[in-house]
């Protein structure tokens, strides 16, 4: 996937459209079982972005355990198709190229300004 942990985004689509953030986790699709073995479900493929699109769990006290009770505030996950990433030469969201390096490694570039988005 073309969008990293620690990777600034911003929301291109949807209740939260131009908001910027931190990727906190991406959650990759993953692969079908029975009719379509060996292929990605492309509804899977979510990044949960540090303060972008809360919402709020209501979750009681449990048993012995020290557990936070009330209405917790947590990120939903949201479709990589409806994130950019923000190169950090240009500042603006961009879509992801990946060519080859001099010592022949993949790299993520920038397609607005061709800069590498890796430190390589």
């Amino acid at each position: 996937m073309r969008i990293r942990e620690n990777d600034t985004i911003e929301v291109v689509a949807g209740n939260w459209s131009g908001e910027r953030g931190e990727v906190k986790r991406v959650i990759p699709g993953r692969k079908g079982k029975g009719r379509h073995v060996g292929q990605r479900n492309p509804n899977g493929d979510r990044v949960i972005v540090s303060g972008i699109n809360m919402r709020t769990k209501h979750q009681r006290p449990t048993g012995q355990v020290q557990t936070q009770a009330g209405r917790i505030q947590l990120e939903g996950p949201l479709h990589i198709s409806n994130v950019a990433l923000v190169c950090p030469h240009c500042d603006q969201p961009t879509r992801v190229g990946i060519t080859l390096t001099a010592d022949n490694r993949r790299a993520r570039t920038c397609r607005k300004c061709g800069q590498y988005v890796d430190n390589t």
